[in-house]
């Protein structure tokens, strides 16, 4: 399905890829926050999550399915012209995503990978939190290879939140958030945190309290990281 929202003075027309709906409000909320000028659409395709965790593992028909998700959204073209950036919002699908970039001409944004920048610009011990538990070895492989890539040796701490995702599903928010919160004994001794998916962003404001670290959230850091990379030269935001 597909969604279009603008503003007075349109920015570049960017996609939205989500394999949770939970994801489309949270993204969207960012890029309010952050980047109100953006031309943003939404596809979303819910039985990649469901077929991912029963599969257990990416296979080829899989990472087709991302080709021609992506091969879709980079062919639009709207009033603003034609799609200008994608940003994958759902975070256990990296392989995927990254031959995605390989393929097209325009920026291509895995869902952590500029929080993992900001979070490894902070400190070498990092938490990352999850809540969809085939996300957990994904982001701690990507983000080991990122920090390998930049000649860092980091600690990377993964902590699922077991049933917050299912709480949020059935539309309990508040036991989304304490179910996040109580993975916090796992996270002392961590220089930075990651709240790993974009759904979980609405807890950072209850686990921020319990840490003295600094507690991140990929839509923000995925959205400004976006905007640099498809903003002209020279123009001033």
């Amino acid at each position: 399905m597909t969604a279009e929202t603008g503003a007075a003075m349109p920015g570049p027309r960017i996609a939205l890829i989500h394999a949770l709906e939970e994801s489309v409000a949270p993204a969207r909320a960012a890029f309010r926050a952050h980047w109100p000028e953006a031309r943003i659409f939404d596809l979303l395709d819910t039985s990649l999550a469901v077929d991912l965790a029963e599969a257990g593992r990416l296979d080829e028909a899989m990472m087709g399915r991302f080709r021609t998700l992506a091969d879709y959204a980079a062919g639009t073209v709207g009033a603003s012209g034609r799609t200008a950036g994608i940003l994958f919002t759902c975070s256990a699908f990296a392989p995927a995503i990254d031959a995605v970039k390989r393929q097209l001409p325009i920026p291509v944004l895995r869902p952590n990978e500029s929080a993992f920048e900001a979070a490894m610009a902070v400190g070498d011990r990092i938490g990352i939190v999850v809540s969809f538990g085939p996300s957990a070895l994904s982001l701690r492989t990507e983000l080991l290879a990122m920090a390998a890539a930049a000649g860092r040796r980091i600690e990377v701490t993964v902590a699922v939140a077991d049933g917050a995702l299912a709480a949020l599903k059935s539309g309990d928010g508040e036991g989304h958030d304490e179910r996040v919160a109580g993975t916090v004994e796992q996270l002392r001794g961590c220089d930075v945190v990651i709240l790993g998916q974009f759904s979980m962003a609405r807890a950072q404001p209850r686990l921020q309290p319990l840490l003295s670290v600094p507690v991140l959230t990929t839509p923000a850091a995925a959205v400004e990281a976006l905007r640099r990379l498809t903003q002209p030269a020279g123009v001033v935001p």
